[in-house]
């Protein structure tokens, strides 16, 4: 896979400009912190955390209107990546892929995501996608589709999935898994479904446990907590509670026919930040489209739950209204 990802490289851009060790990254969204943490790792070599590979060298601002901590954000952002990492400032993403080798969509928002990776896809950029992939399970379903159509390698993630008290917990010996349930911050954005804001980290902390094969959820939701219960093939139970207004650990237990286990505390931006240097530089995604897409099911199944009282929805029924809606 290595060597058709140069193979790959090789065909869209000139060889002169493709060097394992030093990938050009494109920034699309200077509105979250994610962009300046993210280049300070990439560029300064002499921080501790510091990721080699490549160095990000241009951005598209991006922002939106609507949402306070979005577009208050953006140039704090911008000058803090201008003046301390030199990265240029280009006016549209058809200008930033003409720049770079690999792009990392930041923009805090989801909504404009499908249209921002667009151009990427058609440009046959490597492209990563930070949390929330999109802001509609349709959209997230159009991402991946348009990814495979342009043969772009494309991958999302939370950073939790690599926190390093998660990855010992996922190879521990448990033995049989029976179940699991994921603890974290679950703050609300109303033009979000309420779990794609900030739900999205326990809930993808809770798939690293479980993977794919979530049928039906179950929501029970308050003012300040969410408690979604995902019944898995083989009747396997994981269950993610979501908190607002107190004390908010990550947090997952596992529950083993041999043990049960928990999550030691710690984690940063670094491991998932190597995952994806390692994507850029392979092409070959950690993390199946599969498993994103069915993780925005659970969601999104959570917020139709909520909608009909509590009641149990089916993934495959909100699976195929997403479909259904896609033009």
């Amino acid at each position: 896979m290595k060597n058709l990802f140069f193979f790959l490289m090789a065909t869209f851009f000139p060889v002169s400009q493709i060097s394992a060790a030093d990938l050009r990254i494109g920034l699309i969204g200077l509105d979250t912190s994610h962009s300046t943490e993210f280049t300070r790792r990439f560029n300064d070599s002499t921080d501790k955390n510091h990721v080699p590979g490549g160095k990000v060298v241009a951005a598209f601002k991006g922002g939106s209107k609507d949402i306070e901590s979005s577009w208050s954000r953006v140039e704090g952002y911008t000058k803090q990546l201008q003046e301390k990492f030199g990265v240029k400032i280009v006016d549209s993403i058809e200008e930033l892929c003409e720049q770079v080798d690999v792009v990392m969509l930041e923009s805090v928002d989801g909504r404009p995501h499908l249209e921002q990776a667009r151009p990427v896809f058609k440009a046959k950029k490597p492209i990563f996608i930070d949390k929330p992939v999109a802001g509609t399970l349709s959209d997230a379903i159009q991402i991946f589709r348009l990814a495979k159509e342009h043969n772009v390698p494309c991958y999302s993630s939370s950073s939790l999935r690599y926190y390093p008290g998660l990855t010992d917990l996922k190879n521990a010996s448990f033995g049989e898994l029976k179940g699991a349930i994921s603890t974290g911050p679950a703050h609300l954005e109303p033009h979000h479904p309420d779990l794609f804001w900030y739900g999205i980290h326990p809930t993808e902390a809770l798939f690293t446990i479980m993977g794919t094969g979530c049928e039906s959820v179950v929501r029970t939701s308050t003012p300040d907590t969410d408690v979604v219960t995902g019944v898995w093939q083989g009747g396997k139970v994981g269950t993610l509670r979501g908190l607002r207004n107190a004390v908010e650990p990550y947090r997952v237990t596992v529950f083993g026919s041999k043990a049960v286990l928990d999550q030691k505390p710690g984690g940063d931006y670094t491991p998932l930040l190597r995952e994806v240097m390692k994507f850029f530089q392979t092409g070959v995604a950690p993390v199946s489209p599969e498993e994103t897409i069915e993780i925005f099911a659970f969601m999104e199944a959570a917020d139709e739950s909520k909608r009909q009282g509590g009641c149990p929805v089916k993934i495959s029924d909100v699976m195929k209204k997403a479909k259904a809606g896609i033009k």
